[in-house]
């Protein structure tokens, strides 16, 4: 009775029977009737190639839609060491622009020179409306605020910018992207202002964000981890291919000797 109710109330436990009692059931089912047909070996040969083949199927599918068993999502990372960067002469040695930026302390020129010269070093920057756009200003945000530069309700994001991400091989103008494997390093740059310090009162709503223009401008450098959301799929569509291409194999030899032990000539019989 103890170990009835365990299972009955341990969903972990009910759902991993459930799902051992289905298969055993489902597939033992199917080789005791081809078992019962063609034999205990040929049996379990055919009805295991047919398994590994509806395995390959799903596993196809999964593979093609992103469905089913999945790895990890693609997400953004921070760069190592250059994570948050809070001054903005600092941009030219991590990399981010091409030439050397000086700032003149006018902070709100300043800014408007930095976004000038990282988008002339390649960089695009993303439309505010855009999904990206509040992707990466998410993880952005959460970085900042993991470093301690900045406390949440201390800063607004006022743009990002990306650069890479390209994916090859694609085909006629980059709309056949199935084979596309491969991906260049792409890059997320995060725009920062600090706010004006705003004094909160009982029972009256927050006063509206204010940029401090006696601030500069700081930035979140990120890299793009592409995850590996289709990887358990196809780790199962290729594995599934390959034992039900062996047992194939199997079944057409044996096939073979088939024919040819009928095709021998029966040995006489001794008195």
């Amino acid at each position: 009775m103890s170990a009835l109710l365990a299972v009955n109330w341990e969903w972990e436990l009910r759902g991993t029977l459930i799902v051992i009692i289905s298969v055993a059931v489902l597939c033992g089912s199917i080789y005791l009737i081809l078992g019962t047909n063609m034999g205990a070996r040929l049996g379990f040969l055919v009805a295991f190639a047919g398994l590994a083949g509806w395995m390959f199927l799903m596993g196809a599918i999964w593979w093609s839609y992103g469905k089913g068993l999945l790895g990890p999502e693609a997400s953004w990372k921070p760069v190592a060491g250059e994570t948050v960067i809070r001054d903005p002469s600092k941009l030219y040695e991590t990399g981010v622009v091409i030439a050397p930026f000086e700032p003149t302390g006018d902070f709100p020129a300043d800014a408007a020179a930095a976004s000038d010269a990282i988008q002339e070093s390649g960089w695009t920057k993303l439309d505010p409306a855009s999904p990206a756009f509040q992707q990466a200003g998410s993880s952005g945000t959460v970085f900042m605020e993991e470093s301690g530069a900045l406390a949440a309700g201390e800063f607004s994001v006022v743009g990002v910018y990306e650069k890479g991400g390209g994916r090859h091989p694609t085909f006629w103008d980059e709309r056949i992207d199935f084979l596309a494997f491969w991906h260049d390093p792409h890059y997320a740059l995060v725009e920062v202002a600090p706010l004006v310090p705003q004094r909160t009162e009982p029972g009256r709503a927050p006063a509206r964000p204010v940029v401090d223009t006696s601030r500069s401008h700081e930035y979140v450098y990120m890299v793009r981890d592409p995850g590996a959301k289709r990887t358990p799929a196809a780790i199962i569509t290729i594995s599934s291919l390959i034992i039900f291409l062996i047992l194939c194999w199997l079944l057409h030899r044996r096939d073979r000797h088939v024919r040819a032990n009928l095709a021998a000539k029966a040995l006489p019989a001794k008195a």
